[in-house]
């Protein structure tokens, strides 16, 4: 029996390209869709228990305070839950926020309703189960 020897099996190219995400399905080759939301969206946003407004709030609340890492993490929150819900035009304000207070630049501001569009139809089909 060779348990835990140190060897690390090497998975061949063909069964890593077997192993095609849902997402990965959906944008297909669009590489620029696929790295915006996977930087944004969450995986199951019924589990966040603060509404997009509660975020938003936050944000604005901690921008005010001068927390600006936290207030980059609400306006993110607040994205991510405007993904979800489909809102296209707060997916833009907040991520505007978030870069604004962050420094970060956000690939989802290139193509906000194309990403939104590709999250809506993951939601659908991975959320109905």
């Amino acid at each position: 029996m060779q348990r835990f020897r140190g060897r690390k099996e090497k998975k061949s190219k063909v069964e890593h390209e077997g192993n095609v995400s849902e997402l990965e399905q959906l944008t297909g080759n669009d590489k620029e869709t696929y790295e915006a939301l996977c930087s944004t969206m969450f995986l199951d946003p019924r589990k966040i228990e603060t509404s997009l407004e509660q975020a938003a709030d936050n944000a604005e609340k901690s921008e005010k305070d001068g927390d600006m890492a936290r207030a980059g993490m609400w306006y993110e929150v607040a994205g991510g839950l405007a993904i979800y819900e489909g809102n296209v035009k707060k997916v833009i304000e907040h991520y505007t926020d978030a870069a604004r207070v962050t420094g970060r630049q956000y690939v989802i501001l290139k193509n906000p309703k194309k990403a939104v569009a590709v999250a809506q139809e993951y939601y659908k089909k991975a959320l109905s189960a």
